[in-house]
């Protein structure tokens, strides 16, 4: 086993290798799978060979879903490709190739330009053959063009296998979802459906071990899916918790996804909890908190969000543990979560609200992602409801409405766009970037939509939001991976989550370069 960007293969096949073997542990990350295959490529078009690329699939009960991927290749060229996303366990891809292809490629394109010594690999001589006399007939396999998964289908393939390895493995009989009407719940409710898809397609396809799962998980042995929506109402429970500061239009959404999908829908009003809470602080301390419209303080406004938030998740998991046992079915749900990576990143999310779950599919999605992802979800699956959730602005719906509307969104309380929050999340991610060289890159990357003074803003924006919020990727709810600068995995992060919310240092040389920019543009009089 050996990483395809250390692997020996130059050396072992300037020493005569023919055929590399590499059983690998490769996850998938959205937009990785070119990678993958031009590095076999890549391995042999440079000294010739046959690659034989073995990769796991499924799970191991984290945060990752290895994508298969096998290939089999032949001096740069691909000759055949197993399936990147899928429920069977175990798929076999195999290749009828002529080793002298190898060796007259070699001569023709190596040979000539081998200067240096090589190493020598060490050599165990066997007796066994390849082939028989037979394999003279058989026709060698011809190059292939790989088919690549748009980010769209990946987004609807590798999470929904992630979702199946856990459900079976967990011992849980389906899903519950509060399902809010908006992009981020509606994105998973979809993963959930196309999980629901593949595994019917499985059956189909007579995948015996998928079938014996689907009939344990509904607790009948004679049961057989006919269609996907009859199996999403199986084992996936959807819920819309609505407050006074709910409109009428969520809900309208919400409900018309679920029913487009068949999940079990249910219609929950949390005004009694909340009024009751709120009973309990006002009975101790003789004060009712009010929202910011009434006259309160940014404190109290803020109380009044978070305890609807997490009345929320109270009562999602109260529903999910005995939902099932009110119907007079065994079992419990696991309950999901729908907090993306932007919100992630910059903590604009509740602590215990229903973004606190048992897994979530789209953790390591960004907004952007997740809206092209249900475009392509409306025509795949023909679910029309999707078109006017992606045309409602994000909001929480936190706050009371105005005239019957949303007077809250999400853009407006962050001070930013999603768009520009994911390219905010990928600089300080993947490129590493602190306050200063991020606005260094920004006042380049957004010169034609804003000025340095408005890039700075934003940037000091998103560092106060991040360290203020830093504490709750404590807590934050297991993911999947999908992206290369998705929130880390809180067990293993080492860093502090106690930050210094003013960044003196850091925004000080911000407010100076803004300065001696606006100085060397100033016209001379």
């Amino acid at each position: 086993m050996f990483s395809l960007f250390f692997s020996p293969h130059i050396q072992m096949g300037l020493d005569g290798v023919e055929i590399f073997t590499n059983s690998s542990a490769s996850h998938h990350e959205l937009r990785k799978a070119d990678q993958r295959v031009n590095l076999v490529k890549s391995a042999t078009t440079k000294t010739g060979g046959i690659y034989l690329y073995a990769n796991q699939r499924g799970c191991d009960g984290d945060r990752l879903y290895y994508d298969g991927c096998a290939m089999v290749a032949i001096n740069g060229d691909i000759v055949a490709q197993g399936a990147q996303f899928s429920l069977n366990d175990v798929e076999v891809i195999t290749a009828t190739l002529d080793l002298e292809d190898v060796r007259s490629y070699r001569g023709e394109m190596c040979q000539p330009h081998v200067e240096s010594e090589h190493k020598p690999c060490h050599r165990v001589k066997v007796d066994f053959s390849l082939s028989s006399g037979d394999d003279i007939y058989l026709p060698t396999h011809q190059p292939i063009t790989w088919h690549f998964h748009t980010p769209e289908e990946e987004i609807s393939l590798g999470p929904a296998c992630w979702l199946w390895d856990y459900l079976r493995r967990s011992g849980q009989a389906g899903f519950l979802l509060p399902l809010s009407g908006g992009v981020d719940s509606s994105s998973t409710a979809c993963i959930v459906y196309s999980m629901c898809v593949l595994v019917c397609q499985a059956i189909e396809d007579s995948n015996s071990q998928v079938l014996k799962d689907v009939r344990w998980l509904v607790g009948d042995e004679s049961y057989r899916p006919q269609h996907p929506k009859e199996l999403c109402g199986r084992i996936f429970t959807t819920c819309y918790m609505a407050s006074e500061n709910s409109s009428v239009d969520t809900c309208n959404r919400a409900k018309d996804l679920a029913n487009q999908i068949s999940s079990t829908h249910m219609n929950i009003n949390i005004d009694m909890a909340v009024k009751g809470i709120l009973g309990i602080f006002s009975l101790v301390t003789g004060k009712m908190p009010q929202f910011r419209t009434n006259g309160g303080s940014h404190r109290e406004n803020l109380a009044l969000q978070n305890v609807q938030a997490r009345v929320r998740m109270v009562l999602a998991y109260l529903f999910a543990q005995l939902s099932l046992w009110a119907r007079g079915k065994p079992g419990g749900l696991l309950v999901l979560g729908s907090a993306n990576v932007d919100e992630s990143l910059t903590g604009y999310f509740t602590k215990y609200d229903c973004s606190s779950a048992d897994i979530n599919p789209i953790g390591g999605i960004s907004k952007t992602d997740l809206k092209s992802f249900l475009l392509y979800c409306v025509e795949q699956f023909q679910l029309t409801a999707l078109r006017g959730i992606l045309a409602a602005p994000p909001t929480a719906e936190l706050e009371p409405l105005t005239d019957g509307q949303v007077s809250q969104t999400d853009e407006a309380d962050m001070g930013m766009t999603y768009s520009e929050l994911s390219v905010i999340g990928r600089l300080r991610k993947i490129s590493k970037c602190g306050p200063f060289s991020m606005f260094c890159k920004l006042i380049h990357m957004w010169k034609d939509a804003l000025s340095p003074t408005e890039v700075a803003e934003k940037v000091k924006r998103f560092f106060r939001m991040y360290s203020v919020n830093r504490h709750k990727m404590t807590t934050v709810t297991p993911s999947y991976h999908a992206e290369s600068y998705s929130p880390d995995d809180n067990r293993f992060d080492l860093r502090p989550f106690l930050y210094n919310t003013r960044w003196t240092w850091q925004f000080r040389c911000i407010d100076n370069q803004v300065s001696q920019m606006a100085t060397n543009t100033t016209p001379k009089q």
